[in-house]
């Protein structure tokens, strides 16, 4: 039987779509667990024979109906997961899929085969800042490259009691303050190894900061190229899990992270908590979710003059800590961040 190439990709992209529970295999870098970033995740279940095979013949028919050339560039994404950067694929924003009795707008449609099979509705997405359609209302054409998405957390849900713990005390030192000959940079970013800072201090001046282990195109703070003397088989193991990292992005309402490894990730922030509430809350994030790390609003108003986060660093005023895999609080063995095997601080310029 004769094959085209379109017949070709539309193949290897429905190999490359998101597995669902129980297929057999997961890719925590592709759905990410779903569910909010505090509380547990939702699972997926597995679809029945029909429903698999109306999603499947529904795919083939949207796919089958794109240009070759943009079949190519939803290829590329999917298959790097992600790790290359890609260009928008720009489709019509207002045709509609049915599977069953479901009806989809043809972006959710690719979003959920590519990336979430749990996604329920278009709330639920942040669109990255990289993107051509980001910020823009009702567009004809729409971006529909599943890597120019992410998830949304929501903290809508009070916390589990666990999750809180007393605010650990990590006196920075001296170096890392801004000096002056950096107030033009909006953050540094620190790299840390347990009570150990790795590497000098990453000054961030561009709207967006890749930070990673290995990514294909990786431009940014690639942690894989610090020298580090940690022999810890945990330090190593979960630095191999680092991957392709986190984006840090600063935004027009603040400053957003974005989970682009396959593994969760761990923050703590002022300015995501109740600002009269005494301790600070270390908050899950699943791979492919996008969180508002930093609400410049919100720091503005916020007065903590007990707290060592802010009374140690006068010049800086707001730091920002993320662990890579490992959580840290009184849910967890480790009940401060400095006992973490890979994390981070982010220090941001306020002034």
């Amino acid at each position: 039987m004769f094959r085209t190439k379109r017949s070709g990709l539309v193949r290897r992209l429905w190999r490359s779509r998101a597995p669902v529970e129980g297929d057999g295999e997961t890719d925590r870098g592709t759905h990410g667990s779903g569910g909010c970033c505090m509380g547990k995740a939702t699972k997926v279940a597995k679809s029945n024979a029909g429903s698999e095979a109306e999603l499947k013949a529904l795919t083939h028919s949207v796919l089958k109906k794109i240009k070759e050339k943009q079949l190519e560039v939803l290829l590329q994404a999917v298959e790097s997961k992600g790790g290359v950067r890609s260009p928008c694929l720009l489709l019509p924003s207002k045709v509609d899929a049915k599977v069953g009795q479901l009806s989809y707008s043809l972006p959710m449609l690719l979003y959920k085969v590519f990336r979430w099979p749990d996604l329920r509705h278009s709330s639920e997405l942040k669109r990255l800042s990289c993107c051509e359609s980001y910020g823009k209302v009702n567009p004809e054409l729409v971006c529909c490259n599943p890597h120019h998405m992410s998830r949304l957390c929501e903290l809508e849900s009070p916390p589990p009691p666990y999750s809180r713990y007393p605010m650990d005390y990590l006196k920075p030192p001296d170096s890392l303050a801004l000096q002056d000959s950096e107030r033009g940079y909006w953050c540094v970013v620190a790299y840390w190894e347990e009570k150990t800072r790795v590497g000098r201090l990453y000054s961030v001046q561009e709207p967006s900061l890749d930070i990673f282990y290995d990514l294909p195109q990786g431009n940014g703070f690639c942690l894989g190229q610090l020298c580090s003397d940690n022999k810890s088989q945990l330090v190593q193991m979960v630095r191999s899990k680092i991957g392709y990292g986190i984006q840090l992005t600063r935004e027009p309402d603040g400053v957003w992270v974005y989970n682009r490894s396959c593994y969760p990730i761990f923050i703590k922030s002022a300015t995501l908590d109740n600002p009269d509430s005494r301790t600070l809350l270390v908050h899950k994030v699943f791979p492919g979710f996008s969180i508002k790390a930093f609400d410049y609003d919100k720091a503005n108003s916020l007065q903590r003059p007990n707290d060592h986060e802010f009374t140690q660093q006068p010049r800086t005023g707001f730091t920002v800590q993320i662990s890579f895999v490992k959580g840290w609080g009184q849910c967890y063995t480790r009940q401060f961040i400095s006992s973490c095997p890979c994390w981070l601080e982010v220090i941001f310029n306020t002034r």
